[in-house]
């Protein structure tokens, strides 16, 4: 499948569409002031790796991707990290004087408040995260703990206390939720829990050396910019949505401990119109390769949409007996969720698909949004070989 991916993938017949938005974003992101960070997934070791090698010059900082907390607090090793390939890729990412900060990941909800509210097993966790980093001779750890309730902000806190304590001149990154503003989350007066959050930012900001924000995934958060908009409306992350959360977090964290996250990948939906507005059915996530291959399948060219990323829609049924069969290609997990940004009934019109991804030219809009707001750098999720290779034009060598 790759192969035919490759066949179908045409740089010179793309450029003509992407050049406009890549050259306009280079002409303001090529400051090596920014910090350069990217996650590299475990479960794309090979790929990912060799990615990350091949450009070291263009980093910052790496993340391998990562530890796994266990629900009795140890941590899981599913990379590998002492064996080849990554035993390679931290040696030489040493060698450049590139940052070595794996990530410590955890979206177990229950294990969570389990260890963390709980003295003994919290600060026996700090301990083997800490031991964990001096150990390794890692420059820092990662911390990625999703899927927190409000009921353990207070516990969150005083694990990255402990944790921080423990560290001593190694850094701690966090790697924290979007938080989009009360304003633009709903319609009229919010409900009284609205601001029930389980990350308490002036906390964040004191223990963590780096913060991380997930600005991607926007989906249907932001009513406002949702209402706002005339056509279809889907976005990974748009940068009016991007400058609301870092402006927001900004009020408690500071912005040269900021990083925006920046996604490279992309998500196909079913889209049903509705009598006002539609229905988003979700059919998978992919990379940039699966939605070329699929629009020049289908003679379409993708369009730069109103969040600046690329888009376009195709029905199913137009699809012949002679069209490849073109698999999504994606090292993040498929789901099948339906969004809505009405509550209006069905129309009589058919349905049909909207593709929608993270190129280039939207990830340049990032880099621009990052030196316009003032922030340290970016967050690259993911590099695993996948991304637009044209990402690494808009970036800066920093070695």
């Amino acid at each position: 499948m790759r192969s035919l991916l490759a066949a179908l993938f045409s740089f010179a017949a793309l450029v003509m569409f992407l050049a406009p938005a890549i050259s306009q974003a280079a002409s303001v992101s090529k400051s090596p002031a920014l910090e350069v960070s990217a996650w590299i997934p475990y479960w794309s070791s090979a790929t990912g790796t060799a990615d990350a090698l091949a450009h070291l010059n263009y980093l910052s900082e790496i993340n391998p991707f990562g530890y796994i907390v266990q629900p009795d607090g140890t941590l899981y090793d599913p990379m590998g990290i002492d064996s080849p390939p990554w035993s390679t890729l931290i040696a030489a990412a040493k060698a450049k004087g590139v940052l070595v900060v794996p990530t410590v990941m955890w979206s177990d909800t229950t294990a969570i408040n389990n260890i963390l509210s709980n003295t003994t097993s919290r600060i026996a966790l700090e301990k083997t995260i800490a031991t964990l980093a001096f150990q390794q001779n890692f420059n820092g750890i990662d911390i990625d703990f999703e899927g927190k309730e409000a009921q353990d902000k207070n516990y969150f806190s005083l694990f990255l206390k402990g944790l921080y304590a423990r560290m001593g001149n190694k850094w701690v990154v966090c790697t924290i939720e979007a938080r989009t503003p009360v304003s633009d989350r709903y319609d009229g007066t919010p409900p009284a829990d609205a601001t029930e959050y389980a990350n308490d930012f002036t906390a964040i900001n004191k223990y963590c050396d780096r913060v991380s924000l997930m600005t991607y995934d926007q989906d249907t958060v932001d009513v406002k910019l949702n209402e706002a908009q005339q056509g279809l409306y889907m976005p990974i992350a748009d940068p009016q949505w991007v400058s609301a959360v870092v402006n927001l977090a900004a009020q408690s964290i500071s912005r040269r401990k900021i990083e925006i996250g920046v996604a490279t990948y992309g998500y196909e939906y079913q889209v049903v119109p509705l009598q006002e507005g539609y229905q988003y059915n979700l059919q998978w996530a992919f990379d940039p390769d699966y939605a070329t291959a699929l629009a020049q399948s289908l003679g379409i060219t993708p369009t730069r949409n109103s969040a600046g990323e690329l888009s376009f829609t195709y029905t199913p049924t137009s699809m012949t007996d002679t069209t490849p069969d073109i698999t999504p290609t994606t090292s993040l997990q498929n789901a099948t969720t339906t969004y809505s940004n009405t509550s209006s009934t069905a129309s009589t019109a058919s349905s049909f698909n909207i593709v929608w991804w993270s190129d280039a030219g939207a990830i340049g809009d990032k880099l621009y949004l990052a030196e316009t707001l003032g922030v340290r750098g970016v967050a690259i999720f993911k590099i695993d070989g996948r991304e637009d290779p044209r990402l690494w034009s808009l970036l800066p060598k920093l070695h």
